[in-house]
Formats: C-alpha cells, sequence, structure tokens
C-alpha cells in the first residue's frame, strides 16, 4: 500500500507547480515547443518545472525523450528511441540564447543503442554554445556510456564547465531501482572525469526515501568524496506513478539539514538538500558556492 505524502510536502509540491508567473511559465514553453525541445522537467515529471519555468530555466533533455533503459524510479518513456536529431544542437544554442541563460544544464536519456552512447551528440551539443553563446556556463548530467572511457572523454574534450553522473541511490537498491546499472560504473564515471579533465567541476546526486539505512547513505557519501566528487544534490525521491518503485518513506526537512551538514564536513563544496531539490536545482546558485 502506497504510503500518503505529509501534508507540508504535498503543499510545497504545489507552490513548486505553480511557480511564480504564468505568464514566464507559457513563454517558456512556448519557445522550447517552437523549438522542439524536450525537458527533462516534463518528462521525469519534476515537481519544480513550474518554478523553474517561471524563472526562463529548463533543464534540457537531447538525444530523444525515449530511454534504452528501465529504471523502475524514472517517469521517462522506455523503449527503441528515434534517431538522433542532427540539428538539435543549434536549436538548443538558440534557445538557450532566446531565454538569456548565463548557467545551462543538459541531460539526455541513456542511448545504449548507439556505439558511442551519445557522447558526440553531446560535444556537439557544447560546441554549438560556445559558438553561439559564448560566456554560458555549461553543465552536463551524463549517462554512464556503459563504462566508456573513450565517450566519456569526447565529451569532456568539448570543453564543459561541469559533469554531473548521479549515483541515485545506495549499492544494495540497484538491482530493484537502477536496472542496467551498475554502482562501480557510475562511480568510476565520476573519478575517471577527474583523470581526464583534472580542473573539471564534478556533481553528483541521491534521492532518498528508497529504502536505503543512514549507514549506506554515508558511505555513499564517503565514496564521492574519495573520487573527489565536488557537488551534491540530495532531495526527496516521489514515485512518479503506482507503477514505478513506492516511496519507503518521507524524509523531512530537519534530516536534510542534518545531511547537508554532514556532507559539507566530509568535503563537498557544494550541497544542495531539501524534499524538492533534484539534480539540477538552482544549479547556478549553488555553482556559486564553490567559487
Amino acid at each position: 500500500m502506497p504510503q500518503p505524502a505529509p501534508e507540508w510536502l504535498i503543499a510545497e509540491v504545489r507552490r513548486a507547480k505553480r511557480g511564480t508567473g504564468a505568464e514566464m511559465v507559457m513563454h517558456t514553453r512556448d519557445l522550447l515547443d517552437r523549438l522542439h525541445l524536450p525537458t527533462v522537467c516534463d518528462s521525469a515529471r519534476c515537481p519544480n518545472r513550474g518554478e523553474c519555468f517561471s524563472h526562463h530555466t529548463a533543464t534540457f533533455l537531447i538525444l530523444g525523450d525515449v530511454c534504452t533503459r528501465n529504471c523502475a524510479f524514472c517517469a521517462v518513456s522506455k523503449g527503441k528511441p528515434a534517431p538522433v536529431e542532427a540539428d538539435e544542437p543549434q536549436r538548443l544554442a538558440r534557445a538557450v540564447a532566446e531565454l538569456g541563460l548565463r548557467h545551462v544544464v543538459i541531460t539526455s536519456v541513456t542511448r545504449d543503442d548507439l556505439p558511442d552512447g551519445g557522447a558526440a551528440h553531446y560535444a556537439r551539443v557544447v560546441e554549438a554554445l560556445r559558438e553561439h553563446c559564448p560566456g554560458v556556463r555549461v553543465e552536463l548530467l551524463v549517462p554512464d556510456f556503459a563504462g566508456s572511457r573513450e565517450a566519456l572523454a569526447t565529451v569532456l574534450a568539448s570543453g564543459p564547465d561541469i559533469l554531473a553522473h548521479n549515483l541515485e541511490t545506495v549499492p544494495r537498491l540497484y538491482p530493484e531501482v537502477r536496472r542496467g546499472a551498475d554502482y562501480r560504473r557510475s562511480l568510476k564515471v565520476l573519478e575517471q572525469a577527474k583523470k581526464l579533465s583534472p580542473k573539471i567541476i564534478t556533481k553528483s546526486g541521491l534521492m532518498l526515501g528508497l529504502g536505503e539505512e543512514s549507514p549506506e547513505i554515508e558511505a555513499v557519501l564517503r565514496d564521492l568524496r574519495h573520487v573527489a566528487c565536488d557537488m551534491l544534490t540530495l532531495g526527496q525521491y516521489l514515485s512518479p506513478s503506482l507503477h514505478h518503485v513506492p516511496v519507503a518513506r518521507y524524509v523531512n526537512p530537519e534530516e536534510f539539514a542534518s545531511r547537508q551538514r554532514q556532507a559539507l564536513d566530509l568535503g563537498f563544496k557544494s550541497v544542495a538538500a531539501g524534499p524538492l531539490v533534484r539534480s539540477s536545482y538552482k544549479a547556478p546558485v549553488f555553482f556559486g558556492e564553490i567559487r
């Protein structure tokens, strides 16, 4: 039986969905529709999309909106993806310019069907942004590229400012929650990023409330610091539907604050922690903390 969400969390979700201005939300949505650019905000049913759209920000979803994996926590469509759209980098750069973004977050579905997992397309997106949006800070939230060091090197060679890869949960829950993924492989993405590009800022995120135990969380935080991960996000898992893995518990704001202090004490340079925090939540603000 699904666990009912507490009233305070329901109120927070409603506030975030409304955003701060319907007109600005529609402007952002119209631009994305006109340029045929999907966002993870929509595809993953993020509770913050109204808030973000009302500030003319969005997390762009490249390489289509159909994923080749079947993670039990994620609302993104699964199946056979469409061919990669060659003009997507230029359309995305145009959207970033029109929105006036100074910090852009780009992620993708996992494309195990592509020989390089989509790495070359990521690089083309960064190159388009560098050409058409000089000065923009580029944050990439990448898949694991099936563990390919060459694919990761291709992405990093394009010169992003931040390279993020989410561990999502503790190792014990991977078989249930992250089907097709591997904890050590994901951790190695962050480790290799630092070896390939020592000056890159690395970032990862965890969802809490999936059934993890406190010692397991602490072990993951230590693993992340062992590979010199700089930034961390901690948020509440919210099940997208009855067909996804259910919420095991709702974490209160006091525990999130405690986890944030714990992570900072371990040496993370920036930590965002809270019920509605997501990978790209207020990304420019939290990046500013490490400068």
